[in-house]
């Protein structure tokens, strides 16, 4: 028996070893775990840490890194023009003229420099060489993982009297440069295929580069950027030259807008090593006009500096400081009565260009200058160049003096008049206005507030509505005209209380997302013109004073239907002409009656539900900021002084700029 129980002690012991084996071998961690990925594999297997996302702004990235490499080109004196083409069977095209990307081989590669430029993430001519002097490309990325994120990329270089070619699939050489012809040409030619395994979509958007490209073309005077779009039905092209550089940047970005000072200010400064060599140029040009926004660019070496970045501080805090100085100096204010920077910035138009050789950016994407020498560099030009303008024009200082002013006065008003619709926390309803019908839910996450206008439909929508989270806030009429109005006045207007109030999260500089309400906030309107100006005269009070909603995809515009087709007991809900029309074309007219709605209010709730708020069948449109210059520029022109171009605006594009999201 003892034996027996030992044989069991035994066996048992036994089991247990094996086991833990098992367990050990499951959960080791060494170095056969390891994965080391080459070339350009790991772009591929995150492409995200590379371009930001795998979304349209990703795809469009592609695009851009292609033409910032000729952009250097450019910028080292070498590239006059740059052609971009959109092509019919997805790819696209990017052309310059510059010296094309060296041929010879690189013996310790045992490959020709174009294919390890096109396939080493580290490989370029800007990196310690006398390439490039400045480059905004110094990641060292740019088209090797464009090469990467596409099914087939072609590169011909045309150089020193050779046609050469390469040709890759998903970033692997098909095989080796090869000379297939000779030529008088100069430059480099990039083809490219975005891979639809990488990207969400790989439809190119062409308004999207045509803003990007103008903006690149306004940043280097004289540079010639065309692009065209060879899509069937899709045919269209455009030209950027400007010869006045950021000059006429600031005038672009000013037009329909009323200016204060006769001229710009303009200035540009470059620095020099001891050798002569310039190191660093910093190029600025302002304007203040009679709106109370400002509008502030800045770029390094190229690049939309969204972030802003030491660049941005050093001009910021000369503005100010030059501004004040003159002032106190001139007995305008007294010494205890400082300008904020906010004050001084009212109405201001700004393109700040820096141009250096070693940028420091923060990200992979690019969108804030590190290097701290730049902000003393640029506080010190500014403080030159505009102190001398000030002195130079004592009669615009004394205007743009006293607008500051102005603005610190209402900034103070507009300060008491923000309390008001303030709240202390965000669960705390006491202070909602009277007239929201709020949802249930608490989780903000899953909310969404409908704004409708009247009370007809506001009535039918909190009747239909899901009660648990989808709240109505019924408006009266239409809003305040924001765009020529202080956040002082716009603050007492009742019905933009109630949305500041319902939303719970603050307005301008006290936006806060945390304690934002509702995930989606939803413009519905009747689909008609006065309903597309109520729609417009919203989206303007959130992109200036509420901007962050936007940015974050909070904002959307219901789409209601036009017409109701009834025949026998079947209903049809349409939302365009051109759906009614593909229906009866289809199925006939005999038998049918036909409603168009003139508005919301002469739906029921239930009609109402089915058609426009059910997340299992309505239609959104998401309100998008894909360029906020252009975005600025269009508000400018729908809110500004002409009506007549705000009425025309209205009729041929009622359904503004925004894409569908159908909710299913």
């Amino acid at each position: 028996m003892e034996n027996l129980e030992n044989l069991e002690n035994i066996q048992t012991e036994q089991n247990f070893v094996d086991e833990s084996k098992e367990l050990s071998k499951s959960t080791q961690y060494g170095a056969d775990d390891i994965q080391v990925l080459e070339g350009l594999d790991p772009v591929r297997k995150r492409p995200g840490m590379y371009i930001g996302s795998t979304d349209e702004h990703g795809l469009h990235h592609l695009v851009t890194e292609v033409v910032d490499n000729s952009i250097d080109e450019a910028l080292a004196g070498y590239c006059t023009e740059i052609n971009v083409i959109i092509n019919a069977d997805g790819s696209c095209t990017v052309i310059d003229n510059g010296r094309g990307i060296p041929t010879g081989m690189i013996a310790k590669e045992g490959k020709s420099a174009v294919e390890v430029v096109l396939t080493k993430l580290h490989a370029g001519g800007k990196f310690g060489g006398q390439g490039y002097k400045i480059s905004g490309g110094l990641h060292g990325v740019g088209v090797s993982y464009v090469n990467a994120l596409s099914t087939k990329l072609t590169a011909d270089v045309y150089q020193n009297g050779k046609h050469h070619f390469i040709e890759f699939s998903r970033g692997k050489a098909t095989e080796p440069l090869k000379i297939i012809g000779s030529t008088d040409k100069r430059g480099t030619t990039i083809t490219f295929w975005p891979d639809p395994e990488i990207f969400e979509t790989v439809e190119f958007n062409y308004d999207t580069l045509k803003n990007r490209f103008r903006e690149i073309a306004f940043l280097n005077k004289g540079l010639v950027i065309t692009l065209e779009d060879r899509r069937e039905g899709q045919e269209k092209s455009d030209r950027f030259e400007f010869k006045g550089g950021i000059i006429e940047f600031v005038d672009y970005l000013n037009k329909n807008k009323t200016t204060l000072l006769s001229n710009p200010v303009y200035f540009n400064k470059f620095n020099h090593n001891d050798k002569g060599e310039v190191i660093n140029e910093v190029e600025v040009c302002f304007q203040y006009n009679d709106s109370y926004n400002e509008i502030i660019n800045s770029y390094a070496n190229n690049i939309n500096t969204e972030e802003g970045g030491t660049h941005l501080d050093g001009f910021k805090s000369a503005l100010t400081k030059v501004i004040n100085d003159y002032a106190v100096k001139n007995k305008i204010i007294k010494e205890n009565e400082k300008l904020s920077g906010e004050d001084c910035r009212e109405g201001i138009t700004a393109v700040i260009s820096v141009k250096l050789r070693e940028p420091q950016f923060e990200g992979q994407t690019k969108t804030k200058l590190g290097n701290s020498e730049m902000r003393n560099i640029v506080y010190k030009a500014m403080q030159e160049n505009f102190g001398d303008y000030l002195e130079e024009h004592p009669n615009e200082a004394r205007e743009l003096i006293m607008k500051s002013i102005t603005a610190q006065r209402a900034r103070d008003a507009a300060r008491n008049a923000r309390e008001l619709t303030r709240r202390k926390s965000v669960l705390e309803n006491t202070t909602l206005p009277g007239k929201l019908a709020d949802c249930s839910e608490k989780d903000s996450s899953v909310c969404e507030i409908y704004l409708v206008e009247g009370d007809s439909a506001g009535g039918s929508a909190k009747q239909g509505r899901d009660r648990r989270f989808q709240a109505i806030l019924p408006l009266r009429g239409k809003i305040l005209n924001v765009e020529k109005a202080r956040l002082n006045r716009i603050l007492e207007n009742a019905e933009i209380r109630a949305m500041i109030t319902a939303f719970g999260a603050g307005t301008g500089n006290d936006y806060d997302e945390s304690k934002l309400r509702y995930n989606k906030i939803i413009c519905m309107s009747d689909a008609d013109v006065d309903g597309s100006h109520i729609r417009i005269l919203l989206l303007t009070f959130f992109f200036r004073f509420m901007r962050p909603l936007i940015e974050n995809g909070h904002v959307y515009a219901a789409q209601p239907p036009l017409y109701k087709v009834a025949r026998g007991k079947e209903e049809f809900y349409f939302y365009s002409d051109d759906e009614l029309n593909r229906w009866f074309d289809e199925n006939g007219r005999k038998g049918t009656t036909l409603q168009r709605y003139k508005g919301l209010g002469e739906m029921n709730p239930e009609q109402l539900w089915e058609t426009t708020m059910n997340p299992e069948h309505r239609i959104l449109l998401k309100i998008t900021m894909e360029d906020a210059i252009e975005a600025d520029k269009l508000f400018n022109q729908l809110m500004g002084e002409d009506p007549e171009l705000r009425r025309q605006f209205i009729e041929e594009n009622a359904d503004m700029t925004a894409v569908t999201d159908l909710d299913i």
